[in-house]
């Protein structure tokens, strides 16, 4: 079990997001579903919170009402070995949300993630300071990440 884990903060779509986030993401599904009682702070018998693992990190989705939303701020990052998974990723969680820069994005649920391609992390720690500036810059044009065109900078092509 892990120690620590994530809370994400929703309005009313904690089980909506759970539900579409395990269809996403490979090795996931949900743990259980908790209902507010009578006398609590949400309306008796709807959904309070919905544990969820995605890929082996547990998640906590509580529809808390609408004092509080996800920014920019805190994200999930997503690392990817290949651009299909990139692709894949990017058109699935994107969907409903808005693209932003640099692999970064916003779901149709507020929440925020970055779809990076593994290399990229690689390139941009380089100790070749040249190629990995190139790769970093090439990166700041783009909205999803496009590996092939990362590389290339990094070569300097």
């Amino acid at each position: 079990m892990q120690t620590i884990g994530t809370c994400l903060w929703f309005d009313n779509q904690a089980e909506a997001a759970a539900a579409s986030y395990t269809s996403i993401f490979k090795n996931s599904r949900i743990l259980g579903v908790s209902r507010y009682p009578e006398g609590s702070p949400g309306p008796a018998g709807t959904v309070m919170t919905v544990q969820f693992e995605l890929d082996g990190q547990t998640f906590t989705a509580l529809n808390g009402g609408p004092q509080y939303s996800f920014t920019p701020a805190i994200s999930f990052m997503v690392n990817c070995d290949t651009q299909a998974e990139v692709d894949r990723l990017w058109e699935q969680l994107g969907a409903g949300g808005t693209e932003v820069a640099c692999g970064w994005m916003t779901d149709k649920f507020g929440v925020s993630w970055q779809i990076i391609p593994t290399a990229l992390m690689q390139m941009i720690t380089d100790p070749d300071k040249a190629a990995s500036q190139r790769a970093f810059t090439a990166m700041l044009q783009m909205k999803k990440l496009d590996l092939a065109r990362l590389e290339q900078a990094f070569k300097g092509r």
